[in-house]
């Protein structure tokens, strides 16, 4: 995996948590099946497999704008992970997250959205950040309206049984 470009230090930290870009030797450890200490016991889950798989056909995920570990600040725990799907296509960038089974229905996962989305704003052109959920994970729904996401389109998503939510920059301007 030699091949990563290295993460840039922008760490993001919210009330409860610390959002920090991924290091090319915790790719390695997912792909490996290596224990971190300073992982929950159910991480990474298998989506945090596929994401990490794919770091090196997609080096802009592991920069300022990419891919995060969720760190609970209290214990230093990694619970998850969260990421932009960079770059982004006509200022538009796809969000998508994960929080282990242990640590679900704490609030984490709306929490890491709210601060990545806004911290993509910053970003220059960005001024959409939409997911796509599917209609048989209401969880995950309720965590995109807790972020402040709001249902895109008025049909099916990109694909059958998927609706998009987005959130649009407060500050045009930024663009």
């Amino acid at each position: 995996m030699s091949s990563f470009i290295s993460p840039i230090d922008t760490d993001l930290t919210t009330g409860r948590l610390i959002l920090r870009t991924w290091t090319t030797d915790e790719a390695d450890a997912v792909l490996n099946g290596a224990r971190p200490a300073h992982w929950a016991e159910d991480f990474p889950a298998e989506g945090d497999h596929v994401i990490a798989g794919l770091f090196a056909e997609h080096p802009a995920w592991l920069g300022e704008y990419g891919h995060r570990q969720i760190i609970e600040r209290a214990g230093g725990l990694v619970v998850g992970a969260i990421g932009l799907f960079w770059p982004p296509g006509d200022g538009t960038l796809e969000i998508g997250y994960g929080v282990v089974a242990s640590r679900r229905g704490r609030g984490y996962a709306p929490e890491a959205t709210r601060a990545l989305t806004e911290f993509a704003f910053t970003a220059p052109g960005v001024h959409t950040v939409y997911a796509n959920v599917e209609l048989s994970n209401p969880p995950s729904v309720r965590v995109l309206e807790k972020a402040g996401f709001q249902r895109w389109d008025s049909g099916e998503g990109p694909e059958e049984g998927t609706v998009r939510y987005r959130v649009t920059s407060p500050a045009p301007d930024r663009r």
